[in-house]
C-alpha cells in the first residue's frame, strides 16, 4: 500500500444536502414491529474538559438524529482516549457489543471479523463524498472496513515572544537551526524548556514517525514492512539523544511526557517549541500565546521530506446485526453540517469532500489551511495493518528510551517484536 497519499482536489458532485434530506424523513420501519432498534455508539473523546467533551456534540446529533427517525434509538458512550480500547474490549467479552465505534484504528476488529465493509453500511453517495486517500488508508487487503470520521497533520508551533527574548528571528527550518535555537533559549530563557518531546504513551508513535520522516525514514514502507531500526532511524535517534535531550534542551525523560501535559506547557509558556496539531490553536489562542507555526524541521542536506497524516476512525460491527439502521444514522453523520460542526469545534480537518472544500475556502479557518497543505504529501501510519495496534502500543511503552540511551538496541526489540506480531496476525 503506497501510503503517500496525495489529497484530491476535485469536488464530487453530490448534492449532500438532498442526502440530508431523505435521511430526515426517513422514519424507522425496522421497529415498527418490535419496538425501536438501539444503536449503542461508543466514540472517543476529543475534549479537554466536561465544559469540551465530545459527548456534547454526539448526544445533540444523536437527539436529532432521533427526532426524524423515530424507530431508531442513540446510545452514546463516550470515552478518553487511554480508557476506550479496554471500554470496547470489555463490552465484546460481556457480549454487548457497540454497533459502531469511533477511535484511532480499525485493523484489529477487522482481522477479528467483527466489522461491516463500508460498502455494507454507507450509502453510494456517502461514499462518494470521501475523500479519495483516506478512504484508501482504511483499506485491508483491499476491503474498506475503517470509515475515516476525523483528519490532521502536525506543524511546529512556536512561541514568538520566547523566540523574541532569545534573539531569534526565524523559526527552525533543519534540525542544526532548531538546535541553536533550543541553546539560545535556554542560554536566554532560563525556567523555559526549549522543544517538547512527548515521546510518552499518548504521542509516541506520532512524535517518533514526525521524527522519522524527517530524517529520511520511517516506520515502515510503501508494501507494509516494518522498517523501525532503520540505518536512518537509528541516525535519527542518536540525533536526538545527543543534540536535545543530553544537553538539556528537552524534558529529561521524555519516554514519560504525553501530549496533553506539553501542550497545556506550551499554553503556559513554559515550553518554547514543539511539533503540535490544530488542536494547539485554540488552546494557545484562548491561554493568549503569541506563537507561530512552520512546517517540521528536517535533517541537514535532505531536500524533501514526508509529514505525518493523521485520520481517526469510525468503524461498524456486525454482532447486533443493525446494518440498515447503521447506514441510515452513518448518513446523517457524514452531513456536511455535521462534519463541519465537529471539526470546528475541535480545530481538525474533515474527511468529506464537501466538508474539506467549505473550511479550506472559509476565510475564519485561514489558520487550518497549512494543515490541509500538509496532508498534500503525508505519510500514514499502517492503519490497514492488524498488527499495527500491538505494534503502537509498543512503540508507545518503549520507543521514549531511544531517546535517551543508545537506540539501536531499542529499536531492534521494536523491529524484532512487529515483525513477530505481523507474522502471527497474517497466518
Amino acid at each position: 500500500m503506497d501510503r503517500r497519499a496525495q489529497v484530491p482536489t476535485r469536488s464530487f458532485g453530490v448534492a449532500m444536502a438532498g442526502a440530508l434530506a431523505g435521511a430526515l424523513v426517513l422514519t424507522g420501519c425496522a421497529g415498527q414491529n418490535d419496538g425501536p432498534v438501539t444503536l449503542r455508539l461508543v466514540a472517543a473523546d476529543y475534549g479537554e474538559s466536561a465544559d469540551t467533551s465530545s459527548k456534547l456534540y454526539w448526544e445533540d446529533v444523536a437527539r436529532r438524529f432521533e427526532a426524524a427517525n423515530p424507530g431508531i434509538k442513540v446510545d452514546v458512550d463516550v470515552a478518553s482516549w487511554t480508557d476506550i480500547g479496554k471500554r470496547v474490549d470489555d463490552l465484546i467479552r460481556s457480549g454487548k457489543s457497540p454497533d459502531l465505534l469511533q477511535t484511532g484504528g480499525f485493523a484489529d476488529q477487522a482481522a477479528a471479523d467483527r466489522l461491516y465493509s463500508a460498502a455494507d453500511v454507507l450509502s453510494l453517495e456517502t461514499q462518494a463524498n470521501m475523500m479519495e486517500s483516506f478512504s484508501h488508508a482504511g483499506q485491508v487487503l483491499g476491503t474498506q472496513y475503517g470509515i475515516p470520521f476525523v483528519s490532521s497533520s502536525r506543524v511546529l508551533f512556536y512561541n514568538k515572544a520566547i523566540f523574541q527574548k532569545a534573539g531569534i528571528t526565524q523559526p527552525p527550518a533543519t534540525w542544526n537551526e532548531l538546535r541553536a535555537a533550543a541553546e539560545k533559549i535556554k542560554a536566554k530563557v532560563p525556567g523555559v524548556t526549549p522543544y517538547g518531546l512527548p515521546l510518552g504513551p499518548e504521542e509516541a508513535p506520532a512524535e517518533s514517525m514526525l521524527w522519522t520522516l524527517s530524517g529520511g525514514g520511517s516506520l515502515s514502507d510503501d508494501v507494509g514492512n516494518y522498517t523501525i531500526d532503520s540505518d536512518r532511524n537509528q541516525a535519527t535517534f542518536g540525533w536526538l539523544r545527543s543534540n536535545l535531550v543530553a544537553t538539556g534542551l528537552t524534558y529529561p525523560e521524555p519516554g514519560k511526557m504525553n501530549r496533553t501535559p506539553v501542550f497545556a506547557d506550551f499554553a503556559a509558556g513554559k515550553v518554547a517549541m514543539l511539533n503540535g496539531h490544530p488542536t494547539l490553536l485554540r488552546m494557545a489562542a484562548n491561554a493568549k500565546i503569541d506563537f507561530g507555526t512552520a512546517p517540521i524541521p528536517k535533517k541537514d542536506g535532505l531536500a524533501k521530506t514526508g509529514s505525518l497524516g493523521v485520520a481517526d476512525w469510525m468503524m461498524a460491527f456486525k454482532a447486533n446485526g443493525h446494518k440498515a439502521e447503521i447506514r441510515r444514522f452513518l448518513t446523517f453523520v457524514y452531513a456536511k453540517e455535521n462534519q463541519l460542526k465537529f471539526d470546528e469545534t475541535y480545530n481538525l480537518l474533515p474527511v468529506t469532500q464537501d466538508a474539506f472544500d467549505a473550511m479550506t475556502r472559509d476565510p475564519k479557518h485561514e489558520d487550518l489551511k497549512q494543515f490541509a497543505a500538509g496532508l498534500g504529501n503525508a505519510s500514514f501510519y499502517p492503519f490497514g495493518d492488524p498488527a499495527w495496534a500491538e505494534v503502537s502500543n509498543r512503540i508507545k511503552a518503549g520507543i521514549g528510551a531511544a531517546a535517551t540511551g543508545e537506540a539501536k538496541p531499542v529499536l531492534e526489540d521494536l523491529q524484532q517484536a512487529a515483525v513477530k506480531e505481523a507474522a502471527r496476525v497474517r497466518k
